[in-house]
């Protein structure tokens, strides 16, 4: 029996939502389970505006397109916040999917979200709240971090994610990478999701 394919799909204006999408395939891969195609959202900023926020060139990885999303058994959102919600560009691509909606096609399948926040109170679990409905209008059925392999990181440093999803606290000015802990959750998340992914398709 053919195995179960995930996809990832990002968006990652400065690079670290980019960043755990790596150990989110990473972990999924390490199960043996499913099969991983990575994408990213479509930009609806112009480059001058992304120029002037002094993002990077985005990443040489597939745009998702309505139609292709279709064609996947699971996915694994990722995003940052933005004052506790999706961005825009997250928003966008899913107002444009009435669609598969109207079909159900994507009914019955799993999906996860990971993040990155400007700080460790920036909006993670009210971001998670207000991106349910999307996954719940199109029956799509929440699978959380659940308990993960890296542990619990204590108070004594700063770390992302919770048990919505992976995820790494950026800072204010963006400069803060992922740590250890938060690519290890997220590599975790990856494991997790695809076990599940796998009974669900059986």
């Amino acid at each position: 029996m053919a195995r179960p394919k995930v996809f990832v799909v990002f968006y990652s204006t400065y690079g670290h939502v980019h960043t755990i999408s790596k150990s989110i395939k990473e972990g999924l891969e390490k199960s043996a389970l499913v099969d991983v195609e990575v994408y990213q959202f479509p930009e609806t900023l112009s480059e001058s505006v992304l120029q002037s926020m002094y993002a990077p060139p985005k990443p040489d990885i597939p745009v998702i397109t309505v139609d292709k999303l279709a064609e996947a058994d699971g996915f694994l959102f990722g995003f940052p916040t933005r004052f506790g919600s999706a961005p825009a560009q997250v928003k966008a691509f899913f107002d444009s999917t009435g669609s598969l909606w109207v079909k159900g096609a994507l009914s019955g399948k799993p999906a996860g979200i990971f993040f990155s926040t400007a700080s460790q109170h920036g909006g993670q679990e009210t971001t998670a709240f207000s991106f349910l409905p999307v996954l719940a209008h199109h029956g799509m059925v929440f699978v959380p971090a659940l308990s993960t392999s890296a542990g619990n990181p204590g108070v004594d440093q700063v770390a992302g994610g919770s048990p919505w999803g992976a995820g790494t606290v950026a800072g204010s000015d963006g400069a803060r990478q992922p740590t250890e802990y938060d690519l290890a959750a997220a590599v975790a998340q990856g494991e997790t999701f695809a076990n599940i992914a796998a009974k669900l398709s059986a």
